[in-house]
Protein backbone atom coordinates (compact mmCIF):
# COMPACT_ATOMS: atom_id res chain seq x y z
CA UNK A 1 0.00 0.00 0.00
CA UNK A 2 1.43 3.79 -0.66
CA UNK A 3 2.99 4.92 2.54
CA UNK A 4 1.58 8.21 4.29
CA UNK A 5 3.31 9.80 6.76
CA UNK A 6 0.38 11.58 7.77
CA UNK A 7 -0.84 15.22 8.85
CA UNK A 8 1.86 17.03 11.49
CA UNK A 9 0.54 18.82 14.05
CA UNK A 10 1.04 22.23 13.34
CA UNK A 11 -0.75 21.16 9.81
CA UNK A 12 -3.71 19.64 11.71
CA UNK A 13 -3.43 23.31 14.50
CA UNK A 14 -4.03 25.01 11.11
CA UNK A 15 -6.74 23.21 9.43
CA UNK A 16 -8.76 23.18 12.82
CA UNK A 17 -8.57 26.39 13.92
CA UNK A 18 -7.13 28.79 10.93
CA UNK A 19 -9.34 26.48 8.58
CA UNK A 20 -6.60 25.78 5.93
CA UNK A 21 -6.52 23.58 3.63
CA UNK A 22 -5.66 22.82 -0.39
CA UNK A 23 -8.02 24.83 -2.77
CA UNK A 24 -7.93 26.69 -6.22
CA UNK A 25 -6.47 30.11 -6.04
CA UNK A 26 -8.53 32.16 -7.77
CA UNK A 27 -6.12 34.60 -9.72
CA UNK A 28 -3.59 31.61 -10.76
CA UNK A 29 -5.55 28.80 -10.97
CA UNK A 30 -3.06 26.58 -9.31
CA UNK A 31 -2.85 24.24 -5.93
CA UNK A 32 -2.30 26.13 -3.15
CA UNK A 33 -2.49 25.44 0.73
CA UNK A 34 -4.13 27.86 2.81
CA UNK A 35 -6.90 29.65 3.76
CA UNK A 36 -9.61 28.99 0.84
CA UNK A 37 -12.15 32.45 0.15
CA UNK A 38 -15.49 32.25 2.09
CA UNK A 39 -17.38 30.24 -0.19
CA UNK A 40 -21.28 32.60 -1.22
CA UNK A 41 -23.72 31.97 1.13
CA UNK A 42 -26.47 29.92 0.07
CA UNK A 43 -30.17 31.67 -0.75
CA UNK A 44 -32.31 30.73 1.92
CA UNK A 45 -35.30 28.61 0.56
CA UNK A 46 -38.60 27.69 1.32
CA UNK A 47 -38.80 24.68 4.10
CA UNK A 48 -41.64 23.05 1.83
CA UNK A 49 -39.36 23.35 -1.56
CA UNK A 50 -36.21 21.53 0.55
CA UNK A 51 -38.41 19.02 1.19
CA UNK A 52 -39.89 18.30 -2.10
CA UNK A 53 -36.40 17.70 -2.91
CA UNK A 54 -36.40 14.18 -0.86
CA UNK A 55 -37.39 11.21 -3.13
CA UNK A 56 -39.57 8.58 -1.36
CA UNK A 57 -36.54 5.80 -0.42
CA UNK A 58 -34.41 9.11 0.93
CA UNK A 59 -37.47 9.92 3.34
CA UNK A 60 -37.50 6.13 4.80
CA UNK A 61 -34.29 6.36 5.45
CA UNK A 62 -34.35 9.33 7.14
CA UNK A 63 -37.77 8.51 9.26
CA UNK A 64 -35.98 5.36 10.25
CA UNK A 65 -32.91 7.35 11.59
CA UNK A 66 -34.68 9.69 13.45
CA UNK A 67 -37.40 7.49 14.84
CA UNK A 68 -34.38 4.94 16.02
CA UNK A 69 -33.14 8.14 17.67
CA UNK A 70 -36.57 9.15 19.09
CA UNK A 71 -36.79 5.36 20.92
CA UNK A 72 -33.12 5.98 21.91
CA UNK A 73 -34.15 9.33 24.17
CA UNK A 74 -37.32 7.75 25.42
CA UNK A 75 -35.08 4.65 26.91
CA UNK A 76 -32.66 7.29 28.46
CA UNK A 77 -35.63 9.63 29.86
CA UNK A 78 -37.51 7.00 31.78
CA UNK A 79 -35.15 7.74 34.71
CA UNK A 80 -35.45 11.00 34.61
CA UNK A 81 -38.96 11.46 34.71
CA UNK A 82 -39.25 8.68 37.70
CA UNK A 83 -36.18 9.88 39.40
CA UNK A 84 -38.25 11.21 42.61
CA UNK A 85 -40.60 7.98 42.55
CA UNK A 86 -37.78 6.07 42.41
CA UNK A 87 -36.15 7.67 45.07
CA UNK A 88 -39.46 6.80 47.40
CA UNK A 89 -39.78 3.42 46.03
CA UNK A 90 -36.04 2.20 47.39
CA UNK A 91 -36.39 5.11 50.29
CA UNK A 92 -33.26 7.11 49.29
CA UNK A 93 -32.49 10.31 47.81
CA UNK A 94 -32.99 11.40 44.29
CA UNK A 95 -28.97 12.00 44.27
CA UNK A 96 -28.55 8.38 44.45
CA UNK A 97 -31.18 7.55 42.04
CA UNK A 98 -29.45 10.02 39.46
CA UNK A 99 -26.20 7.63 39.81
CA UNK A 100 -27.66 5.85 37.03
CA UNK A 101 -27.59 8.27 34.56
CA UNK A 102 -24.21 8.57 35.43
CA UNK A 103 -23.28 5.19 34.69
CA UNK A 104 -25.69 5.00 31.48
CA UNK A 105 -23.42 7.88 30.58
CA UNK A 106 -19.94 6.62 31.29
CA UNK A 107 -20.62 3.48 29.20
CA UNK A 108 -22.55 4.97 26.21
CA UNK A 109 -18.93 5.69 24.92
CA UNK A 110 -17.83 1.96 24.36
CA UNK A 111 -20.92 1.04 22.21
CA UNK A 112 -20.39 3.76 20.28
CA UNK A 113 -16.73 2.18 19.33
CA UNK A 114 -18.37 -0.95 18.40
CA UNK A 115 -21.47 -0.11 16.72
CA UNK A 116 -19.85 2.71 15.20
CA UNK A 117 -16.93 1.02 13.65
CA UNK A 118 -19.56 -2.28 12.93
CA UNK A 119 -21.79 0.40 11.24
CA UNK A 120 -18.62 1.97 9.26
CA UNK A 121 -17.27 -1.39 7.83
CA UNK A 122 -20.11 -3.61 7.50
CA UNK A 123 -23.43 -1.04 7.00
CA UNK A 124 -25.76 0.94 9.03
CA UNK A 125 -29.03 -1.59 9.17
CA UNK A 126 -27.98 -4.88 11.09
CA UNK A 127 -25.57 -3.27 13.82
CA UNK A 128 -28.73 -0.69 14.12
CA UNK A 129 -31.21 -3.20 14.21
CA UNK A 130 -28.99 -5.30 16.54
CA UNK A 131 -28.60 -1.98 18.97
CA UNK A 132 -32.04 -1.77 18.90
CA UNK A 133 -33.15 -5.44 20.07
CA UNK A 134 -30.51 -4.99 22.65
CA UNK A 135 -32.17 -1.49 24.37
CA UNK A 136 -35.47 -3.83 24.46
CA UNK A 137 -34.53 -6.55 26.11
CA UNK A 138 -32.92 -4.36 28.99
CA UNK A 139 -35.52 -1.91 29.21
CA UNK A 140 -38.16 -5.18 29.97
CA UNK A 141 -35.35 -6.26 32.51
CA UNK A 142 -35.23 -3.11 34.30
CA UNK A 143 -39.29 -3.46 34.32
CA UNK A 144 -38.76 -6.35 36.55
CA UNK A 145 -36.10 -5.14 38.63
CA UNK A 146 -36.22 -5.45 42.29
CA UNK A 147 -33.48 -4.11 43.78
CA UNK A 148 -31.18 -0.75 43.26
CA UNK A 149 -27.91 -3.05 42.91
CA UNK A 150 -29.41 -4.23 40.08
CA UNK A 151 -30.91 -1.60 38.50
CA UNK A 152 -27.55 0.27 38.34
CA UNK A 153 -25.96 -2.69 36.46
CA UNK A 154 -28.84 -2.63 34.11
CA UNK A 155 -28.23 0.84 33.54
CA UNK A 156 -24.72 0.86 32.92
CA UNK A 157 -25.39 -2.15 30.38
CA UNK A 158 -28.47 -0.35 28.74
CA UNK A 159 -25.64 3.29 28.44
CA UNK A 160 -23.69 0.30 26.31
CA UNK A 161 -26.42 -0.11 23.85
CA UNK A 162 -27.41 3.11 23.68
CA UNK A 163 -24.28 4.45 22.99
CA UNK A 164 -24.20 3.09 18.94
CA UNK A 165 -27.94 4.43 18.06
CA UNK A 166 -27.01 8.06 17.51
CA UNK A 167 -23.76 7.96 15.55
CA UNK A 168 -25.46 5.13 13.38
CA UNK A 169 -28.78 7.27 13.16
CA UNK A 170 -27.35 10.26 11.79
CA UNK A 171 -25.46 8.54 9.28
CA UNK A 172 -28.15 6.57 8.06
CA UNK A 173 -30.88 9.53 8.15
CA UNK A 174 -28.30 12.63 6.39
CA UNK A 175 -26.07 10.47 3.89
CA UNK A 176 -28.91 10.02 2.15
CA UNK A 177 -30.58 13.66 1.83
CA UNK A 178 -29.46 15.56 -0.90
CA UNK A 179 -26.91 18.66 0.46
CA UNK A 180 -29.64 21.99 -0.21
CA UNK A 181 -31.97 20.38 2.94
CA UNK A 182 -29.66 18.96 5.27
CA UNK A 183 -29.56 21.33 7.57
CA UNK A 184 -33.68 21.53 7.81
CA UNK A 185 -33.48 17.97 8.22
CA UNK A 186 -30.54 17.63 10.55
CA UNK A 187 -32.94 19.86 12.73
CA UNK A 188 -35.60 17.63 12.48
CA UNK A 189 -33.60 14.50 13.33
CA UNK A 190 -31.57 15.96 16.14
CA UNK A 191 -35.18 16.65 17.17
CA UNK A 192 -36.09 12.89 17.74
CA UNK A 193 -34.41 13.48 20.79
CA UNK A 194 -36.83 16.21 22.12
CA UNK A 195 -40.16 13.44 20.97
CA UNK A 196 -38.48 10.83 22.53
CA UNK A 197 -38.57 12.58 25.75
CA UNK A 198 -41.96 14.19 25.21
CA UNK A 199 -43.53 11.06 24.41
CA UNK A 200 -41.48 9.22 27.59
CA UNK A 201 -43.45 12.21 29.62
CA UNK A 202 -47.03 11.56 28.01
CA UNK A 203 -46.88 7.84 28.89
CA UNK A 204 -45.44 9.27 32.49
CA UNK A 205 -48.10 11.47 32.57
CA UNK A 206 -51.12 9.22 31.34
CA UNK A 207 -50.04 5.67 31.68
CA UNK A 208 -47.64 5.35 34.86
CA UNK A 209 -50.82 6.70 37.50
CA UNK A 210 -54.01 4.93 35.56
CA UNK A 211 -52.00 1.20 35.94
CA UNK A 212 -51.07 -0.95 39.13
CA UNK A 213 -47.34 -1.49 37.84
CA UNK A 214 -46.82 2.31 38.23
CA UNK A 215 -43.01 3.27 36.98
CA UNK A 216 -42.56 0.07 35.96
CA UNK A 217 -44.69 0.69 33.27
CA UNK A 218 -42.68 3.05 31.51
CA UNK A 219 -39.58 0.78 31.20
CA UNK A 220 -42.14 -1.84 29.39
CA UNK A 221 -43.68 0.42 26.93
CA UNK A 222 -39.92 1.22 26.22
CA UNK A 223 -39.08 -2.15 25.41
CA UNK A 224 -42.15 -2.65 23.33
CA UNK A 225 -41.58 0.78 21.26
CA UNK A 226 -37.49 -0.22 21.08
CA UNK A 227 -38.48 -3.28 19.51
CA UNK A 228 -41.15 -2.41 17.16
CA UNK A 229 -38.27 0.34 15.65
CA UNK A 230 -35.98 -2.84 15.40
CA UNK A 231 -38.58 -4.45 13.30
CA UNK A 232 -38.74 -1.67 11.11
CA UNK A 233 -35.05 -0.98 10.56
CA UNK A 234 -34.95 -4.88 9.80
CA UNK A 235 -37.70 -4.03 6.75
CA UNK A 236 -35.69 -1.31 5.79
CA UNK A 237 -33.39 -1.70 3.34
CA UNK A 238 -29.43 -1.15 3.59
CA UNK A 239 -28.23 2.14 2.88
CA UNK A 240 -27.70 2.72 -0.68
CA UNK A 241 -24.00 3.76 0.03
CA UNK A 242 -23.18 0.65 1.43
CA UNK A 243 -24.68 -1.06 -1.54
CA UNK A 244 -23.18 0.67 -4.25
CA UNK A 245 -19.69 1.81 -2.79
CA UNK A 246 -19.76 5.02 -6.01
CA UNK A 247 -17.19 7.12 -6.06
CA UNK A 248 -17.81 10.94 -6.83
CA UNK A 249 -16.39 10.05 -10.68
CA UNK A 250 -18.75 7.08 -11.25
CA UNK A 251 -21.97 8.23 -9.31
CA UNK A 252 -23.80 8.25 -12.22
CA UNK A 253 -22.61 5.54 -14.38
CA UNK A 254 -23.44 1.66 -13.01
CA UNK A 255 -20.05 0.55 -12.31
CA UNK A 256 -19.56 -0.92 -8.83
CA UNK A 257 -16.44 0.37 -6.47
CA UNK A 258 -13.48 -0.97 -6.03
CA UNK A 259 -13.20 -3.72 -3.57
CA UNK A 260 -13.08 -3.16 0.22
CA UNK A 261 -11.76 -5.63 3.39
CA UNK A 262 -11.50 -5.44 7.08
CA UNK A 263 -7.78 -5.61 7.26
CA UNK A 264 -7.84 -2.34 4.51
CA UNK A 265 -10.62 -0.55 7.16
CA UNK A 266 -8.60 -0.69 10.30
CA UNK A 267 -5.23 0.37 8.43
CA UNK A 268 -7.57 3.55 7.29
CA UNK A 269 -8.71 3.89 10.59
CA UNK A 270 -5.02 4.24 11.87
CA UNK A 271 -4.43 6.03 9.64
CA UNK A 272 -7.04 8.92 10.21
CA UNK A 273 -6.81 8.83 14.24
CA UNK A 274 -2.60 9.78 13.45
CA UNK A 275 -3.58 12.69 10.73
CA UNK A 276 -7.04 13.79 12.63
CA UNK A 277 -6.10 13.34 16.65
CA UNK A 278 -6.45 16.92 17.30
CA UNK A 279 -10.36 17.01 15.38
CA UNK A 280 -11.42 14.03 17.00
CA UNK A 281 -9.74 16.18 20.11
CA UNK A 282 -11.90 19.11 19.03
CA UNK A 283 -14.92 17.14 18.34
CA UNK A 284 -15.23 15.40 21.60
CA UNK A 285 -14.60 19.08 24.34
CA UNK A 286 -17.45 20.31 22.22
CA UNK A 287 -19.95 17.23 22.63
CA UNK A 288 -19.13 17.73 26.01
CA UNK A 289 -20.13 20.75 26.20
CA UNK A 290 -23.09 20.30 24.13
CA UNK A 291 -23.89 17.57 26.39
CA UNK A 292 -23.50 19.51 29.57
CA UNK A 293 -25.80 22.08 27.88
CA UNK A 294 -28.22 19.66 27.12
CA UNK A 295 -28.17 17.34 30.20
CA UNK A 296 -27.61 20.42 33.03
CA UNK A 297 -30.79 21.83 31.62
CA UNK A 298 -33.10 18.49 31.35
CA UNK A 299 -32.03 15.92 33.64
CA UNK A 300 -32.91 17.34 36.83
CA UNK A 301 -35.60 19.93 35.73
CA UNK A 302 -38.75 17.58 36.94
CA UNK A 303 -37.11 17.05 40.13
CA UNK A 304 -36.16 20.52 40.50
CA UNK A 305 -39.86 21.65 40.54
CA UNK A 306 -41.41 19.31 42.42
CA UNK A 307 -38.95 19.64 45.21
CA UNK A 308 -37.84 22.94 44.94
CA UNK A 309 -40.49 24.77 43.85
CA UNK A 310 -43.10 22.08 45.42
CA UNK A 311 -45.23 21.50 42.15
CA UNK A 312 -46.92 17.98 41.41
CA UNK A 313 -45.12 15.10 39.63
CA UNK A 314 -48.18 16.00 37.32
CA UNK A 315 -47.22 19.47 36.81
CA UNK A 316 -43.62 18.70 36.25
CA UNK A 317 -44.56 15.96 33.51
CA UNK A 318 -46.45 18.62 31.79
CA UNK A 319 -43.99 21.46 31.83
CA UNK A 320 -41.65 18.93 30.60
CA UNK A 321 -44.04 18.15 27.57
CA UNK A 322 -44.04 22.27 27.50
CA UNK A 323 -40.23 22.18 27.26
CA UNK A 324 -40.19 19.83 25.23
CA UNK A 325 -42.45 21.41 22.57
CA UNK A 326 -40.06 24.24 22.73
CA UNK A 327 -36.88 22.26 21.84
CA UNK A 328 -38.77 20.63 19.11
CA UNK A 329 -39.76 24.17 17.11
CA UNK A 330 -35.77 25.82 18.17
CA UNK A 331 -33.98 22.66 16.82
CA UNK A 332 -36.15 22.61 14.24
CA UNK A 333 -35.74 26.54 13.23
CA UNK A 334 -31.89 26.89 13.70
CA UNK A 335 -30.84 23.74 11.56
CA UNK A 336 -33.14 24.80 8.80
CA UNK A 337 -31.59 28.53 9.33
CA UNK A 338 -27.80 27.20 9.35
CA UNK A 339 -27.85 25.98 5.72
CA UNK A 340 -27.76 30.02 4.68
CA UNK A 341 -26.36 31.79 7.21
CA UNK A 342 -23.66 29.12 8.48
CA UNK A 343 -23.50 26.35 11.13
CA UNK A 344 -21.52 27.82 13.72
CA UNK A 345 -23.53 30.99 13.41
CA UNK A 346 -26.63 29.61 14.26
CA UNK A 347 -25.03 27.38 17.39
CA UNK A 348 -23.54 30.86 18.64
CA UNK A 349 -26.61 32.64 18.63
CA UNK A 350 -29.03 29.74 20.04
CA UNK A 351 -26.48 29.64 23.37
CA UNK A 352 -25.81 33.46 23.69
CA UNK A 353 -30.11 33.67 23.58
CA UNK A 354 -30.67 30.77 25.69
CA UNK A 355 -27.55 32.35 28.16
CA UNK A 356 -29.70 35.66 28.42
CA UNK A 357 -33.18 33.20 29.33
CA UNK A 358 -31.82 31.88 32.60
CA UNK A 359 -33.38 33.94 34.81
CA UNK A 360 -36.98 33.33 33.29
CA UNK A 361 -36.17 29.36 33.57
CA UNK A 362 -35.59 29.37 37.51
CA UNK A 363 -36.76 32.35 39.20
CA UNK A 364 -40.30 32.85 38.72
CA UNK A 365 -42.92 30.99 41.32
CA UNK A 366 -45.39 30.54 39.22
CA UNK A 367 -46.47 27.33 36.98
CA UNK A 368 -47.20 29.64 34.10
CA UNK A 369 -43.90 31.48 33.74
CA UNK A 370 -41.62 28.19 34.77
CA UNK A 371 -43.19 26.27 31.95
CA UNK A 372 -42.44 29.46 29.85
CA UNK A 373 -38.85 29.51 30.52
CA UNK A 374 -38.38 26.10 30.20
CA UNK A 375 -39.73 26.33 26.92
CA UNK A 376 -37.77 29.37 25.59
CA UNK A 377 -34.90 28.16 26.73
CA UNK A 378 -35.32 24.30 25.29
CA UNK A 379 -36.06 26.64 22.22
CA UNK A 380 -32.41 27.59 21.80
CA UNK A 381 -30.56 24.60 23.62
CA UNK A 382 -32.14 22.14 21.30
CA UNK A 383 -31.74 25.08 18.52
CA UNK A 384 -28.39 24.97 19.31
CA UNK A 385 -27.88 21.09 18.79
CA UNK A 386 -30.62 21.02 15.92
CA UNK A 387 -27.36 22.18 13.97
CA UNK A 388 -25.23 19.76 15.37
CA UNK A 389 -25.81 15.89 13.34
CA UNK A 390 -24.78 17.64 9.90
CA UNK A 391 -21.94 19.90 11.27
CA UNK A 392 -20.24 17.03 12.86
CA UNK A 393 -21.32 15.17 9.66
CA UNK A 394 -19.31 17.86 7.61
CA UNK A 395 -16.37 17.67 10.04
CA UNK A 396 -15.58 13.79 10.13
CA UNK A 397 -13.22 12.30 8.07
CA UNK A 398 -16.09 11.03 5.41
CA UNK A 399 -15.17 7.29 5.30
CA UNK A 400 -16.16 7.51 9.34
CA UNK A 401 -18.94 9.34 9.84
CA UNK A 402 -20.99 7.05 12.14
CA UNK A 403 -17.95 6.19 14.36
CA UNK A 404 -16.50 9.68 13.93
CA UNK A 405 -19.63 11.40 15.49
CA UNK A 406 -21.04 8.52 17.46
CA UNK A 407 -17.67 8.57 19.88
CA UNK A 408 -17.16 12.52 19.75
CA UNK A 409 -21.04 12.34 20.75
CA UNK A 410 -20.71 9.88 23.43
CA UNK A 411 -17.23 10.38 24.87
CA UNK A 412 -18.62 14.21 25.38
CA UNK A 413 -21.56 12.16 27.14
CA UNK A 414 -19.57 10.04 29.00
CA UNK A 415 -17.70 13.60 30.76
CA UNK A 416 -20.99 15.37 31.08
CA UNK A 417 -22.08 12.12 33.02
CA UNK A 418 -21.94 13.78 36.25
CA UNK A 419 -24.01 16.66 35.08
CA UNK A 420 -27.54 15.43 37.13
CA UNK A 421 -25.26 14.47 39.75
CA UNK A 422 -23.47 17.47 40.26
CA UNK A 423 -26.58 19.12 40.57
CA UNK A 424 -28.32 17.82 42.46
CA UNK A 425 -25.94 17.52 45.70
CA UNK A 426 -25.01 20.78 45.35
CA UNK A 427 -28.66 21.49 46.17
CA UNK A 428 -28.75 19.14 48.62
CA UNK A 429 -25.64 20.65 50.19
CA UNK A 430 -26.73 24.46 49.82
CA UNK A 431 -30.52 23.87 50.78
CA UNK A 432 -33.02 26.93 50.94
CA UNK A 433 -36.27 27.67 53.19
CA UNK A 434 -39.11 27.71 51.72
CA UNK A 435 -42.59 27.57 54.02
CA UNK A 436 -40.54 26.83 56.65
CA UNK A 437 -38.86 23.61 55.08
CA UNK A 438 -35.89 22.91 54.48
CA UNK A 439 -35.34 22.20 50.47
CA UNK A 440 -32.34 21.45 48.03
CA UNK A 441 -31.56 24.46 45.76
CA UNK A 442 -31.66 22.77 43.03
CA UNK A 443 -32.87 25.96 40.85
CA UNK A 444 -29.57 28.45 41.64
CA UNK A 445 -27.11 25.82 40.88
CA UNK A 446 -28.70 24.97 37.75
CA UNK A 447 -28.82 28.48 36.66
CA UNK A 448 -24.90 28.87 37.67
CA UNK A 449 -23.73 25.92 35.74
CA UNK A 450 -26.01 26.75 32.61
CA UNK A 451 -24.57 30.27 32.49
CA UNK A 452 -21.04 28.41 32.23
CA UNK A 453 -21.67 26.21 29.96
CA UNK A 454 -23.37 28.39 27.40
CA UNK A 455 -20.18 30.77 27.55
CA UNK A 456 -18.11 27.43 27.05
CA UNK A 457 -20.38 26.20 23.39
CA UNK A 458 -19.73 29.75 22.41
CA UNK A 459 -16.30 30.00 22.73
CA UNK A 460 -15.53 26.78 21.58
CA UNK A 461 -17.55 26.90 18.41
CA UNK A 462 -16.14 30.29 17.75
CA UNK A 463 -12.93 28.80 17.60
CA UNK A 464 -13.03 25.85 15.12
CA UNK A 465 -12.53 26.88 11.84
CA UNK A 466 -12.20 23.88 9.89
CA UNK A 467 -13.38 23.62 6.72
CA UNK A 468 -16.44 21.18 6.03
CA UNK A 469 -17.11 18.87 3.69
CA UNK A 470 -20.15 19.31 2.49
CA UNK A 471 -20.83 16.50 0.35
CA UNK A 472 -18.99 13.74 1.85
CA UNK A 473 -21.35 11.16 0.34
CA UNK A 474 -19.29 11.41 -2.87
CA UNK A 475 -16.11 9.79 -0.86
CA UNK A 476 -15.61 5.97 -0.67
CA UNK A 477 -16.47 3.92 2.70
CA UNK A 478 -13.52 2.94 4.86
CA UNK A 479 -10.88 0.59 3.63
CA UNK A 480 -11.61 0.87 -0.38
CA UNK A 481 -8.87 -0.11 -1.77
CA UNK A 482 -7.94 -0.21 -5.56
CA UNK A 483 -6.08 -2.74 -7.97
CA UNK A 484 -3.02 -2.72 -6.23
CA UNK A 485 -4.47 -2.73 -2.58
CA UNK A 486 -3.85 0.93 -2.05
CA UNK A 487 -6.54 3.11 -0.23
CA UNK A 488 -8.32 4.99 -2.85
CA UNK A 489 -8.42 8.20 -0.47
CA UNK A 490 -5.56 7.94 1.43
CA UNK A 491 -4.63 11.21 0.27
CA UNK A 492 -7.03 13.00 2.57
CA UNK A 493 -4.96 12.30 4.93
CA UNK A 494 -1.25 13.24 3.75
CA UNK A 495 0.77 15.79 4.74
CA UNK A 496 1.81 19.15 3.00
CA UNK A 497 4.77 18.27 2.11
CA UNK A 498 3.70 14.64 0.20
CA UNK A 499 2.76 16.67 -2.95
CA UNK A 500 1.66 13.88 -5.82
CA UNK A 501 -0.87 12.80 -3.20
CA UNK A 502 -1.35 16.07 -1.59
CA UNK A 503 -2.68 17.24 -5.10
CA UNK A 504 -5.12 14.06 -4.99
CA UNK A 505 -6.20 15.52 -1.72
CA UNK A 506 -6.95 18.92 -2.96
CA UNK A 507 -8.84 17.31 -5.60
CA UNK A 508 -11.18 15.43 -3.27
CA UNK A 509 -11.84 17.70 -0.67
CA UNK A 510 -12.58 20.44 -3.18
CA UNK A 511 -15.17 18.45 -4.79
CA UNK A 512 -16.52 17.66 -1.17
CA UNK A 513 -16.33 21.18 -0.08
CA UNK A 514 -16.63 23.88 -2.97
CA UNK A 515 -19.61 24.69 -2.23
CA UNK A 516 -20.58 24.61 1.06
CA UNK A 517 -22.06 26.98 3.49
CA UNK A 518 -20.61 29.06 5.55
CA UNK A 519 -18.98 27.05 8.12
Amino acid sequence: MTTVVGKSFNQQWRELFYGEQWHTDANTGEQVYGVPPAPPRTPLKNPFTLMRQISFQQLIFFLVGWVAWSTDAYDFFCVSLSASTLAKYWGVAASTITQSITYTLLTRSLGAVIFGVLGDLYGRKWPLFINLVLIAVLQLATGFCQSLSLFYGLRALFGVTMGGVWGLSAALALENIPKEPRGLFSGILQQGYALGYLIAAIINLFLVPAVSVGWRSLFYFGSAFSLLVAILVGICPESPLFREYKTAKDADSDTPDVRASSKAFFTELGLMLRSEYLRCIYAVLLMTFFNFMSHGSQDLFPTYLTVTKGFTSHDATVATIIGNLGAICGGTLFGYLSQSYGRRQMIILAAFVGACLIPLWILPSSFGALASGAFFLQFCVQGAWGVIPIYLSELSPPAFRAAFTGVAYQLGNMISSSAAQIEASLGEKFPIIVNGSSVPDYGKVQGILMGIIFALVIIFTLIGRAQPVVEFEKFHRAGVVDESGNLTDVALYAGVNDPVIAEAAFLKVEAGSGSAAKA
